[in-house]
């Protein structure tokens, strides 16, 4: 399976490319599970969709927050079987 690849362009760095795994919404807010490696083991980040409605262009924000790491962390986990945070 052919993995969507999307790129980042935080402010004042290059710009920085990484392989979408899974996406999900939970109480009106959009996560993406992303990695750095297209297959096998990588780095993995969630990030949250903190663009407004009427924005063109999606801002993502990497997830820190230890309890709603934790929750959505749990929904990508039971969406993708063989994913495991640790």
């Amino acid at each position: 399976m052919k993995l969507e690849k999307i790129t980042f362009c935080p402010d004042g760095e290059e710009p920085v490319e990484f392989f979408v795994l899974e996406q999900t919404r939970i109480s009106g807010v959009n996560y993406i599970l992303v990695t750095d490696f297209e297959e096998g083991d990588g780095e993995a980040l969630i990030l949250k969709d903190m663009s407004k409605e009427d924005e063109p262009d999606s801002v993502y924000a990497i997830v820190d927050d230890d309890t709603e790491l934790k929750a959505v962390a749990g929904v990508f986990e039971d969406l993708l079987e063989d994913v495991k945070f640790v």
